[in-house]
């Protein structure tokens, strides 16, 4: 039976209205489009966690634009984390609200949501595109870690601690801290999942005995090309997110949801109620 609802959205890149990201993509229709896909689940959402580049240039307008969209979701909780397109301070003003995003420094905190717990990792570093965890927040999670060592846990950062084998997107990866986050999660059990943006695209790993995740973005994709030297380009492949699902035994069932107009749903039987062979 399903115990918790957590929805994980990543790199809306949204721009102030009127703006286009890349002088060509309008990303807050999608945003929008994913929100209202995701507030139409069969299961209602218990939170949900947008795991970075919220912005494509951490402007204040652009972040004025990104409360409108998020505003249906007014009864949900929502969590925020900084990517390496964002500006964590304006983040916090333009979110005054949202007090678990603290005032200093990288934006790391601990919440409950239902029967799971979300640990939220700051990996941005200002000016830069690569991705970075100091030992403060290490020591922070495997304090937390500690402290709640029976309860399923969600550890969340922008940039994933793993390489993809898309090469112009792992040399702007996690570069330091990757190998002593794996060996934290490693010593903590209850961790069910390390998940992450960045890529754009949904990727799976095995890491420090569990499993690390990135999420489709909301807007547009990265290419699927597994090269040192692929091409740093983008697709509008379908746009999605991902549903990760507590069962009543403790495990996150995870899954993609694509957003989008499709045909269907459709009965596996013929009209005269007869199974198709």
């Amino acid at each position: 039976m399903l115990n918790t609802l957590l929805i994980q959205m990543t790199d809306p890149h949204i721009r102030e209205e009127g703006r286009l990201a890349y002088g060509r993509l309008n990303t807050a229709p999608y945003l929008q489009a994913a929100i209202d896909h995701a507030l139409a689940l069969p299961q209602r959402p218990d939170a949900i966690v947008l795991t970075g580049d919220l912005t494509d240039f951490g402007r204040a307008r652009e972040y004025a634009q990104l409360r409108r969209l998020l505003a249906p979701l007014d009864s949900i909780p929502v969590y925020l984390l900084p990517g390496n397109h964002d500006d964590r301070q304006q983040l916090r003003e333009s979110f005054p609200d949202h007090t678990y995003l603290g005032k200093t420094g990288p934006v790391c905190y601990g919440v409950d949501i239902g029967g799971l717990r979300l640990l939220a990792l700051d990996s941005a570093v200002a000016g830069a595109s690569a991705g970075s965890l100091d030992q403060a927040q290490l020591d922070w999670l495997a304090a937390e870690l500690a402290k709640h060592a029976t309860r399923p846990t969600v550890i969340a950062l922008h940039h994933p601690p793993f390489n993809t084998l898309i090469g112009h997107m792992d040399r702007i990866g996690l570069l330091q801290g990757a190998a002593q986050l794996e060996a934290i999660v490693r010593q903590h059990t209850q961790v069910e999942r390390v998940i992450s943006g960045h890529l754009h695209r949904s990727i799976q790993i095995r890491f420090g005995g569990t499993i690390a995740s990135t999420a489709p973005s909301v807007a547009h994709q990265v290419c699927l090309d597994l090269a040192d030297d692929a091409a740093s380009a983008w697709t509008l492949e379908p746009s999605g997110y991902a549903v990760h699902a507590l069962d009543s035994h403790g495990q996150i069932v995870t899954h993609t949801a694509t957003v989008g107009q499709f045909d269907g749903p459709f009965a596996f039987h013929e009209p005269s109620g007869k199974l198709i062979d």
